[in-house]
C-alpha cells in the first residue's frame, strides 16, 4: 500500500473522528470526552501492538523516538480537548474541522520550511489556497 493511499485513509479517519467529537461535544464535559477518546485510542493501539507482537513483529525503540512520541501525545491531547471546546461552543463540523485541519497543515508546512524541506511553486500555491480557505471559512462563523 502506498503512502498516498494510507494518507487518504488517515484523512478519512480524521474527518470521521472530528464528526464524532462534534456529535458528542454537547453531551459530555470537554476534558472527560478527550480523556475517554485517548483511553479508547490507547486500548485500541495496545490491542494492535499485541497482535503484531504475537505475529513476530519487531519494534525499534529509541530515546529520541520515545521523547517525540510523548511530545506528540501531549500536543494531540491538547488538540483533542480544544476540539471538544470548539465544537461545544457551536462550531459547525464542516467549518470547525476545515479550520482545524487546514490550520494544522499550514503549521506543519511552516515547520517543514524551517527544517529545510523543499517546496515547489505548486506546494506554495496549495498553502496559499489553504490559508485563503481558512480565512473564508472563518468569515462564516
Amino acid at each position: 500500500m502506498t503512502w498516498i493511499l494510507l494518507a487518504v485513509i488517515t484523512a478519512i479517519s480524521y474527518g470521521v473522528y472530528n464528526v464524532f467529537i462534534k456529535i458528542s461535544s454537547g453531551s459530555i464535559n470537554q476534558v472527560v470526552g478527550a480523556v475517554i477518546l485517548q483511553v479508547v485510542a490507547a486500548i485500541f493501539g495496545g490491542v494492535i501492538l499485541l497482535f503484531m507482537k504475537f505475529n513476530g513483529a519487531e519494534f525499534n525503540i529509541s530515546q529520541k523516538g520515545v521523547l517525540f512520541a510523548v511530545l506528540a501525545g501531549i500536543t494531540v491531547g491538547l488538540a483533542e480537548i480544544l476540539s471538544f471546546y470548539v465544537f461545544s461552543k457551536g462550531a459547525p463540523v464542516s467549518i470547525g474541522t476545515a479550520i482545524i485541519v487546514g490550520g494544522s497543515v499550514v503549521v506543519a508546512a511552516a515547520v517543514g520550511f524551517f527544517m529545510k524541506e523543499s517546496f515547489t511553486f505548486f506546494n506554495m500555491l496549495g498553502l496559499l489556497a489553504i490559508v485563503c480557505g481558512i480565512v473564508l471559512f472563518s468569515l462564516n462563523k
